[in-house]
């Protein structure tokens, strides 16, 4: 169990009579990369947002590292499709938001902006502001400023959602070599199953509502992933399979 960073246990959610998640119960290895799909309106919403300690399940239970999910104890972070940059703060300044308010030593601060603002692209555009740079350049700047962190759990949804194609393959490289810099086990919540499969170790499959879990699929192709190979389209046409005919 040493591996094991998070435990979802009998997670049920339900609106009144209305019956959403329906007693999910996964694990998620430490430092690793698991993604959630599902067919359009199946709660993977619903279920990032319990994830996210937003709303409370109507039963169940997150624990993370065997203790309750607390984002007061542990250090949670989190990247969604609409950008959540600060507008009044440059882009180095919106880096080193999180790590300020958590009070990091001043050069860990520092060299951890270096390396990701390195790793982003993110040098030349350090003091500017939102409105100065491109919407996927504010995108990377919220990225970056959730792995400096170096969170015990990071969540996405769908961050690349309104990027060009071209972008959203050099951004995915990055976000993978974030990941294994930090260490942090990554949720990544989304409808793109070629993006699942590009990054992903393993892939929890949900079904239509009321939500239960359909198949965890482990991923085992080597990085990088070429997304024509034969290995890479039959593990992605199975995945879209499970999901078409629900």
């Amino acid at each position: 169990m040493d591996d094991i960073k998070i435990q979802v246990r009998g997670l049920t959610k339900r609106f009144d009579d209305l019956l959403v998640l329906d007693n999910l119960s996964f694990d998620v290895r430490r430092g690793e990369f698991l993604s959630i799909v599902g067919p359009t309106g199946c709660g993977k919403t619903t279920l990032l947002n319990i994830l996210s300690d937003w709303w409370a399940p109507t039963s169940g239970e997150i624990l993370i590292d065997g203790q309750a999910m607390d984002p007061k104890v542990q250090n949670l972070a989190f990247v969604f499709q609409e950008s959540s940059a600060f507008p009044w703060l440059t882009v180095e300044q919106n880096i080193q938001f999180g790590m300020k308010e958590k009070k990091f030593p001043p050069d860990l601060i520092a060299q951890r902006t270096r390396e990701v603002m390195a790793l982003l692209g993110l040098e030349e555009a350090r003091n500017k502001y939102c409105h100065q740079i491109s919407a996927s350049m504010e995108q990377r700047v919220v990225i970056g400023r959730s792995f400096a962190l170096h969170p015990d759990l990071l969540l996405m949804d769908e961050p690349y959602a309104q990027l060009d194609i071209k972008f959203r393959f050099h951004l995915e490289d990055a976000i993978l070599q974030l990941s294994r810099a930090t260490g942090s086990t990554l949720l990544f919540v989304t409808h793109n199953i070629e993006e699942a499969v590009y990054l992903s170790e393993r892939c929890v499959i949900l079904s239509n509502k009321p939500t239960g879990i359909k198949a965890i699929r482990t991923i085992d192709l080597p990085y990088p992933r070429d997304i024509c190979s034969p290995e890479f389209v039959s593990i992605k046409d199975e995945i879209t399979e499970m999901i078409k005919w629900w």
